[in-house]
């Protein structure tokens, strides 16, 4: 199968690019690499942004069977701050792509959501029919690349399915910018800097390792799922402060955070429902958060010893 990654050079397309190599796919990369920086070299590179009207170019020269459309603009912070912005990167991406996708013949798009849809849900886990309550304009932006995709479907029979993703962490995970809690703790604890939990540490959100996650992409690459949307997720919350003493086992670091001001805008707790994924991809997480994280903080070690005069 020939496979067409957005934001194939970033943290969770760069492995899901090297899944589909060694499962024999011809894959190809289009990355604006702004961000990313893990480029598989066995993937054919398209620098360009997904805004491009050169994608459509790119889409029909290469013209997959399926793109898995990951490339995005993150922060929620930087939506709130340019809404305008997000909206360009986000919608008028995802257009984009739907569009270079009809023109060359692809059968599916495989589209990266965000838990951040479900707003501040009434149910944990939240299940995968719950309705979505968007609260930032990233939110908003990517409740509507899901909206665009079942109209794609409705008008011209492209098929998709959508894969919610709760907090991926795993290897290739930046700590900079708008970057997981798991991969700043990591690189603070192994640095030897101070960490911050925000509030009392009681926050609890859903931790998924990004090797099950690219599992969900590749299962979600064939017929199983067409026209439905799946939460990645393990169902189970976790505790800032809980995640804490985790990492700090696994790096071998002191587990004593700091303590700041709770964030405006924070959620309280999230969590999502695997098991709709279960039933209609064959999906289920299969790493626990112990085991992630001791190969993330194993990969950051390896980075470490690399950069280090």
């Amino acid at each position: 199968m020939r496979v067409l990654v957005t934001g194939g050079a970033g943290f969770i397309g760069s492995n899901l690019v090297d899944r589909l190599l060694a499962d024999g796919h011809e894959v190809a990369i289009v990355d604006d690499m702004s961000s990313g920086s893990n480029r598989n070299p066995e993937a054919a590179l398209h620098a360009i942004d997904v805004r491009d009207p050169a994608l459509a170019d790119v889409t029909e020269a290469w013209r997959p069977e399926v793109i898995c459309h990951l490339a995005a603009q993150i922060s929620v912070r930087t939506s709130v701050a340019d809404p305008v912005h997000d909206a360009r990167v986000n919608v008028e991406g995802t257009l984009n792509v739907l569009e270079a996708a009809c023109r060359a013949g692809a059968r599916k798009v495989v589209f990266a959501s965000s838990v951040a849809v479900y707003g501040r849900p009434a149910v944990i886990p939240v299940p995968g029919d719950a309705p979505t309550d968007p609260r930032s304009p990233y939110a908003a932006s990517k409740l509507s690349g899901e909206v665009y995709l079942s109209a794609y479907r409705a008008l011209h029979g492209l098929e998709y399915t959508t894969l919610v993703l709760s907090n991926v962490f795993g290897p290739r995970q930046s700590p900079e910018g708008e970057a997981g809690v798991v991969a700043i703790f990591t690189d603070a604890l192994l640095a030897g800097r101070p960490t911050i939990l925000y509030g009392d540490g009681s926050q609890t959100r859903d931790y998924i390792f990004v090797e099950d996650v690219v599992d969900g992409f590749a299962r979600a690459c064939g017929t199983e799922g067409n026209g439905r949307r799946f939460n990645l997720g393990t169902g189970v919350q976790t505790t800032d402060r809980e995640l804490h003493t985790l990492v700090a086992a696994a790096a071998g670091a002191p587990d004593k955070p700091g303590l700041a001001p709770a964030r405006l805008g924070d959620l309280p707790a999230m969590a999502v429902d695997p098991e709709p994924a279960r039933e209609g991809l064959g999906w289920r997480p299969r790493t626990d958060l112990a085991t992630g994280l001791k190969a993330t903080v194993a990969w950051a070690l390896s980075r470490l010893s690399t950069t280090r005069p």
